[in-house]
């Protein structure tokens, strides 16, 4: 009887703690689904039967005439935004209130590897934002963009080589080793080359940093619903984040922990930890007249591998879902992707047939077909933030409190015919300046905006749209037998939208690829 007494308190009390906060949206009056004990309404996301994106798309088009729609993320209340005027104010005009990302745990115990640009929240975000911004200044991507040529040839050979054999070549995996190679060059001064080499090292850590793994599931539900006693588990796990760091300390030891001159990202951050502290005025604290006060922080070897991982998980993942899924719909487009071979040959044309940093920016068309490749499948789901401080909704009485999460479903407003006439439409036309200006500004945010936006956008965008050139300026694309027509997205999916088997294609080799080069590669 004692143990049934203890058994039943024990569940009693596990019921009242998942349930804490389950009343939060309807106190406050704003639409939501049945939230259920411990898992809110976010069960089939912690059973990987959708991922975070398709849940905040599937509330978004449930109900279709609210600003705002409730959620619950565990017992922690969350807000799914509608009205892009609403993702303005959050984003930008009221970013005080909103710098939060809210990804990083309350308790500020935070795991070596997430204490990075992305993941910071606060002070340390706002120290490591000033420091970094120049690093991706226009100079400095105009700088990079012959390491770009290099894997841009290198994946024209790769390509050439499947044609030769009459194979089809999965996008997602030749797109990934693309910029995989490309991060390990301007990121690391590495020559990764998992273009050539099937068991590159470099291409293995990439794909061990999205692989969610069972454990992982495990330690997300619990430091979610759990996370005052659950904070010193790590979702990365130790055996990457040993990687990374090992990694990083075995390049600082080659250069003699010093900036080498190669003027690549290690270089950088090598650099920023000679410059000494950092000072910022504080998002956080206050003096006693209510001027913010000045916060510090000084670089050190964890910080380094934090922002060299960051770097490299973001800068591979993301423009390679981005261009794989934009060669897809290629390949079910011929006459788009007519047009935007004629873009990319009318350019080279103009500069000795070579790819180089002022070609891409003239390549106007295909700048087009990438932002509409995004624009269906966005890279990153949703962008997440956090309320720091009481928030009161324009236009309502209701306010939401610290600690309440955001969540602005960028595929579901990306794809919304309110926005988007015949969304699931591949029309890159879309993006002409006389369409762009007719819309919405914030309906469509592939990297973000305001202060939070994408420190490496326009890297992304330039390696996205220097890949595109170099397989269409060489290939014609088709569907292979095995390729499907409406792609599936990982319900294992994190931050980033994985496709699930890949996206095989064929590669045809196009008038004026020389014969000799295809025999060339028949045996590779």
């Amino acid at each position: 009887m004692i143990v049934l007494a203890i058994l039943v308190i024990l569940v009693a009390a596990l019921y009242k703690y998942g349930t804490r906060n389950h009343n939060y949206w309807k106190v406050r009056g704003v639409k939501h689904e049945q939230p259920l004990p411990i898992f809110g309404t976010d069960a089939r996301r912690y059973l990987l039967q959708r991922s975070i994106a398709q849940m905040s798309a599937e509330t978004y088009w449930k109900y279709p005439n609210e600003r705002f729609v409730g959620y619950y993320r565990g017992s922690i209340p969350e807000l799914v935004i509608r009205d892009p005027d609403l993702v303005k104010q959050i984003i930008t005009t009221d970013f005080s209130y909103f710098y939060s990302r809210g990804l990083s745990p309350a308790h500020k115990v935070i795991e070596p590897l997430l204490r990075n640009l992305f993941f910071a929240d606060g002070d340390l975000w706002r120290l490591l934002r000033q420091r970094m911004t120049p690093a991706f200044t226009s100079g400095k991507l105009k700088a990079m963009f012959p390491l770009i040529v290099e894997r841009a040839e290198r994946l024209q050979t790769r390509a050439l080589a499947a044609a030769a054999a009459g194979r089809p070549l999965d996008a997602r995996d030749l797109m990934a080793r693309y910029t995989t190679d490309f991060i390990g060059a301007c990121g690391f001064g590495l020559d990764a080359d998992s273009l050539n080499d099937e068991d590159s090292e470099f291409r293995k850590l990439g794909k061990k940093i999205f692989d969610i793994t069972l454990k992982r599931t495990i330690v997300v539900f619990f430091k979610t619903i759990f996370p005052d006693v659950f904070k010193n588990m790590k979702f990365l796990g130790q055996d990457l984040e040993d990687d990374i760091v090992a990694l990083v300390k075995q390049i600082q030891k080659q250069r003699n922990f010093k900036p080498s001159g190669r003027n690549d990202f290690i270089d950088f951050l090598m650099e920023w930890q000679q410059r000494g502290k950092i000072v910022v005025e504080s998002l956080e604290q206050t003096n006693p007249d209510g001027s913010p006060k000045p916060v510090e922080l000084e670089m050190d070897d964890v910080l380094v591998a934090a922002q060299a991982f960051i770097f490299f998980a973001a800068g591979f993942e993301t423009s390679s879902s981005a261009t794989s899924f934009t060669l897809h719909q290629l390949a079910y487009h011929p006459e788009v992707q007519k047009k935007a071979q004629d873009d990319i040959d009318r350019v080279l044309k103009k500069h000795n047939n070579r790819l180089s940093y002022e070609a891409i920016k003239e390549m106007t068309y295909l700048d087009w077909v990438l932002q509409e490749g995004m624009r269906i499948f966005p890279s990153s789901g949703m962008l997440l933030r956090q309320c720091v401080r009481p928030y009161t909704i324009p236009g309502t009485d209701i306010t939401i409190d610290k600690g309440v999460k955001i969540n602005i479903p960028l595929v579901a407003l990306h794809n919304d015919p309110q926005y988007f006439d015949n969304p699931k439409e591949f029309r890159p036309e879309r993006f002409s300046p006389e369409e762009v200006g007719k819309r919405h500004k914030f309906v469509y945010l592939p990297f973000g905006d305001g202060p939070r936006s994408c420190i490496g956008g326009r890297l992304g965008q330039m390696q996205s749209l220097a890949g595109l050139a170099a397989v269409l300026a060489k290939f014609t694309l088709s569907p292979a037998e095995n390729t499907l027509r409406e792609l599936v997205s990982d319900p294992k999916s994190s931050i980033v939208q994985n496709i699930i088997g890949g996206i095989p294609l064929m590669f045809h080799p196009r008038a004026g690829v020389g014969a000799a080069d295809i025999d060339s590669c028949r045996s590779l």
